[in-house]
């Protein structure tokens, strides 16, 4: 039989053979409850966010008035777990959240996967039975270490309460070091209620976890010289640059060899907008520019990113002329989907401290490739397809109007934050992203309902910095109960609701794919649009409002606001600026069907990418050569 790695090795005891004998006897003699809250005080953890339940009572019991960190009571675990994201998102901390057993636990499967998608460093603390009643089938049991075991960073089985201590010390240390993840620790509420002696710091016993974080061998040195023969290089920056906070680090390198830079989706933000260098995002909805620079570059330097099927399209004709440099901490997405030229296992701030020079050396010697041409093609890109949008025919708001409008008003320092589905490709297009780590979205697992938790939690780590949610009416009803956390948490949130009363994307996909067919799309929660809604109230036919979202805002304390027209709009979002003291809805009325362009359809290369109906920039473009030529006319 197979042993399990050192990482998801967990302990457990067989119930005839639990022992309770106490053997270490160093230390200040408490509960294992205790020492849990003790050890997340020890480790520095400031904010918790959570649900009680049975299981885990023992240790809410002692979450007191006095307790160093402060707790946050959700209204759903997802919600928690989702809050704990956005928290780490916006401190670069280590969320923690704590939950019962059985569904409590359950309900925090979805937002574990969502940080394992986008290395969200969580630490999960789940209740569980008693040892004797593990396997029985007792009352909210579930295998947690078993049922996340697929999508977990690493997971622990606590039984003796003396353990309790050096887990969440390792629990701490794995979900943040190397590749940030989830890590589950599920205490027994045996260990919880059993007695132990608590000392501090704890020894951590991690055989095997070493994660990589320098450079080895020659790779720095065959990478400078890669940038020395490339004519048409492209920095495709990816989520874990961010996590390594190695923005102005990519920027010295893009000033240093004049490399265009371009994001996935959770890299938004990571070298300011206001830098000529930042095509963008690239990809399924990426811009012309950042999406033709990649397609016709001939040195792909892939920095903290993973090639994800959103990004590339089709595989095998993403970058097909690009000699490849990738770096990533994680030895595991190096070849995993495309075969790099020079593979760079480590840390991306600390590879790139190092890479940088070895360039400088290079270029001192061998001097700089000219790459005007090159600039020349993808300026003609960024003039010929800016970002764009069709007006509504029904007298709606444009909801990419409304984007720009939230983004042209907002502070400097504002922490923006997304659900998933049309909104959030918006957002990602049009918002003008002025510091990094501002901008916290569901990227690869794409969970609906993630917005609000998440926005509660920057709200909560971003202490007193403007935190606007762009949400979806579908992706918000999915956690709307928050509210009420965001209320009494006094976390005020402001809340942009581009209510077009469909599920939008999908309603996207069925105009486009299949045949208009709008099954099960319509969530007649705000029917009264433009001048179809003039029309019905004319008539006396009162449009369909389930929910109101305004009476729905209200009835949850906070205030809630309309907009209609691009006045109204304007005038709400002035005014939702102002309010500090309360979260703030407003639901902007726009257009279903607007649709995301640019646009690359599902499993199609991205040189089929569509700008704006029937426009297909890249599909004749002959930008080849060394040195490159300026992208031809379509």
């Amino acid at each position: 039989m197979a042993l399990p790695t050192p990482l998801q090795a967990f302990s457990a005891v067989p119930k005839d053979q639990h022992d309770e004998t106490q053997t270490i006897t160093d230390g200040e003699k408490m509960t294992g409850a205790q020492a849990l809250v003790r050890s997340l005080e020890d480790l520095g953890v400031e904010d918790v966010f959570g649900v009680p339940g049975g299981a885990i009572l023992p240790v809410y019991d002692e979450i007191k008035d006095d307790t160093k960190f402060h707790f946050m009571l959700m209204r759903h675990e997802q919600a928690a777990g989702h809050a704990a994201e956005g928290y780490a998102l916006t401190t670069g901390k280590v969320g923690v959240c704590i939950v019962t057993s059985g569904p409590g636990a359950t309900n925090m499967i979805t937002p574990i996967a969502d940080a394992n998608m986008d290395s969200v460093p969580l630490v999960v603390i789940t209740g569980q039975v008693g040892v004797n009643a593990i396997g029985t089938d007792a009352f909210q049991e579930a295998d947690i270490v078993g049922a996340t075991y697929p999508m977990v960073k690493h997971s622990y089985l606590v039984t003796s309460a003396q353990d309790i201590p050096r887990v969440l010390t390792e629990a701490y240390y794995v979900a943040n070091s190397g590749r940030p993840g989830p890590v589950v620790v599920d205490v027994t509420k045996t260990a919880q209620t059993g007695n132990m002696y608590y000392s501090w710091p704890q020894r951590m016993i991690l055989p095997g976890y070493n994660p990589t974080t320098k450079a080895h061998g020659h790779v720095l040195s065959d990478a400078a010289k890669l940038f020395s023969q490339s004519y048409r290089p492209v920095l495709y920056v990816g989520g874990g640059a961010v996590r390594s906070k190695a923005g102005e680090l990519i920027k010295q390198l893009s000033d240093l060899t004049d490399a265009p830079i371009v994001t996935t989706l959770p890299a938004r933000g990571v070298v300011p907008d206001s830098d000529p260098k930042v095509l963008g995002m690239l990809g399924m909805h990426g811009t012309i520019a950042a999406t033709g620079a990649v397609q016709r570059c001939d040195l792909l330097v892939t920095i903290g990113a993973r090639f994800d099927d959103r990004v590339t399209g089709k595989l095998d004709a993403f970058a097909p002329a690009a000699r490849v440099i990738h770096i990533d901490i994680d030895p595991a997405e190096i070849g995993k989907n495309r075969q790099p030229d020079v593979p760079i296992v480590g840390d991306v701030s600390t590879v790139l401290k190092d890479l940088i020079p070895e360039i400088e050396r290079s270029q001192a010697i061998h001097g700089k490739p000219n790459l005007k041409p090159w600039w020349n093609a993808i300026d003609e890109w960024r003039t010929k397809y800016p970002a764009t949008w069709e007006e509504p025919t029904d007298g709606s708001l444009a909801p990419q109007w409304v984007v720009r409008q939230l983004s042209d008003q907002a502070a400097d320092d504002t922490l923006w934050v997304t659900g998933v589905g049309q909104h959030q490709m918006w957002a990602a297009q049009l918002i003008d992203f002025k510091r990094p780590n501002s901008w916290m979205t569901s990227g690869g697992l794409g969970t609906m309902g993630y917005g609000l938790p998440a926005a509660i939690g920057a709200a909560v780590g971003g202490k007193g910095r403007p935190v606007w949610l762009i949400d979806g009416d579908g992706s918000f009803q999915m956690t709307s109960e928050e509210l009420a956390a965001a209320f009494f948490d006094h976390a005020p949130v402001k809340i942009a609701l581009l209510n077009n009363s469909v599920y939008g994307m999908v309603r996207q996909w069925q105009t486009l794919f299949y045949g208009q067919h709008y099954s099960a799309t319509n969530l007649l929660d705000g029917e009264a649009h433009g001048e179809e809604g003039v029309k019905l109230e004319a008539n006396g036919d009162m449009p369909v409002e389930v929910p109101d979202f305004v009476k729905l805002a209200e009835a949850y304390g906070c205030v809630g606001m309309r907009a209609f027209t691009k006045d109204e709009a304007i005038e709400c979002i002035k005014k939702a600026n102002e309010i500090n003291d309360r979260p703030v809805l407003i639901d902007f009325r726009v257009w279903k069907d607007a649709m995301v362009w640019p646009m690359v359809a599902a499993g199609a290369s991205n040189d089929d990418v569509t700008y704006m109906p029937g426009i297909k920039p890249l599909r004749d473009d002959t930008v080849t050569g060394e040195p490159a030529t300026a992208a031809s006319e379509n």
